[in-house]
């Protein structure tokens, strides 16, 4: 995002601008240190939760970083102890592989590193990918560094004239078949010596002089470095890693940066981290976190715990998460009526075991805001067959008890490496949320 950049008017440069932020958030603590440089860049003001905070007045902007996790902020003018907030949230993790501790060793011959699996990844799709290591490292004195190395790594796939029936049924054993190698020959391979030389200064940073030796703790993944493109007989496909859920993080950054809160109301980007593993930490939906920031935001305000009541009661959040498009090769795992398409707009997320937080007052202000920002807009709904996914939307509605929506792009190839959308869902999502702030 360039100094004038105006991403919600422009669908080609606000994908460009996208393709430019998956670039630069490989783990979810990359996403956050990337969300915090646009917002400083924009005049948001850093807030340290150790620190006392000032007062919120009108127009004041902010944000607070918790490990992979940024809360954001945006007060309208005529803010009062009883403003509403407009929540979007999202998640910065993905699914994937994380280094486990003393990852080093070998196997015939072939430096290999340690993994194990983040979430719930398409295996499958990782093997035979150029990949590199990215997240945070924490030396013995408690200082961060956030590190990334180049294509250093491939989990190989047995070649097919090994295992003749690879093509009619590929079976993967988590702990063997999914250990990447880094080199031909043990001498000198250490992934904690290319973490090093991968790391990055900044705030609190352990710094670029960082030494392997003096790695105490990593908090690192596996991501594909090949980068984003936009693709398809029209140009209108956008293939990426971690479309689940950046599409929805960048949506939300774009729309909090480009869009001025309506008078009297706070507009807010809440992007969590480990939505993928359940949300149950510190920097998760589950956690404590949003619940913190707003209670602070409303003691700057001076609001009472009847006036904060009765703020959360006029309060919405727009839970923003990837979905499905109807896949063409397995049109029977989708309802057999409710077709959501990539191209056809961002969709409203419905269930009836509350897997999704949306009901009917969500649908009708989603209606609304795509109205208004002039987007097209579908529902997705499960096949009665086909277990639900669920998203951060129930968690905030149940720890907060603000009225949820929940939201999304349709993907198709959700959680592999690589996934699939279409730009004009993508922009569109951004467009609706500013309509959500505005």
């Amino acid at each position: 995002m360039g100094a004038g950049e105006r991403l919600l008017a422009g669908r080609d440069a606000y994908i460009e601008a996208f393709a430019r932020f998956v670039v630069d958030a490989p783990s979810s603590y990359h996403a956050a240190a990337a969300i915090a440089a646009r917002l400083g860049e924009a005049g948001f003001s850093a807030h340290d939760e150790a620190a006392a905070w000032f007062p919120l007045r009108a127009g004041a902007r902010g944000f607070v970083v918790r490990d992979g996790a940024v809360v954001a902020w945006r007060a309208g003018e005529e803010v009062t102890a009883t403003s509403p907030v407009r929540i979007m949230g999202t998640h910065t993790d993905s699914p994937g592989f994380v280094l486990k501790p003393r990852p080093d060793f070998t196997a015939e011959g072939w430096a290999q590193a340690g993994v194990e699996v983040y979430g719930g990844p398409l295996i499958n799709s990782w093997l035979d990918r150029d990949l590199g290591f990215a997240g945070r490292v924490v030396t013995r004195d408690g200082a961060a560094a956030l590190v990334r190395t180049g294509a250093v790594a491939r989990i190989p796939q047995l070649a097919i004239h090994l295992d003749r029936e690879a093509n009619s049924g590929l079976t993967l054993d988590r702990q063997r078949h999914v250990q990447p190698v880094l080199a031909a020959g043990a001498d000198g391979v250490s992934v904690l010596e290319l973490l090093a030389a991968g790391s990055a200064g900044g705030a609190g940073s352990a710094g670029s002089g960082l030494r392997a030796s003096d790695i105490a703790g990593a908090d690192v993944r596996l991501f594909d470095t090949q980068p984003p493109e936009r693709i398809g007989a029209r140009s209108d496909l956008f293939a990426s890693p971690r479309l689940d859920n950046l599409s929805s993080t960048f949506a939300g950054l774009a729309a909090l940066l480009e869009s001025e809160p309506e008078p009297g109301t706070i507009a807010m980007l809440a992007a969590f981290d480990h939505e993928e593993l359940g949300s149950e930490t510190r920097s998760g939906a589950s956690g404590p976190f949003l619940a913190e920031v707003l209670e602070r935001l409303r003691a700057g305000l001076g609001a009472t715990a009847e006036e904060a009541a009765r703020a959360n009661a006029g309060s919405w959040c727009l839970s923003a998460d990837a979905g499905h498009s109807v896949h063409p090769n397995y049109p029977e795992k989708h309802d057999p009526r409710v077709r959501p398409l990539a191209g056809r707009g961002p969709m409203l997320k419905l269930n009836a075991n509350q897997r999704y937080a949306s009901d009917a007052h969500g649908a009708a202000l989603w209606a609304r805001l795509c109205e208004r920002a002039g987007v097209p807009t579908q529902e997705f709904v499960s096949n009665n067959t086909v277990p639900c996914g669920s998203t951060i939307g129930p968690l905030t509605a149940t720890r907060l008890g603000i009225r949820t929506v929940d939201v999304g792009v349709p993907l198709l190839s959700m959680h592999s490496a690589r996934e699939l959308a279409h730009v004009d869902d993508l922009h569109g999502l951004a467009r609706a949320a500013g309509a959500f702030f505005a």
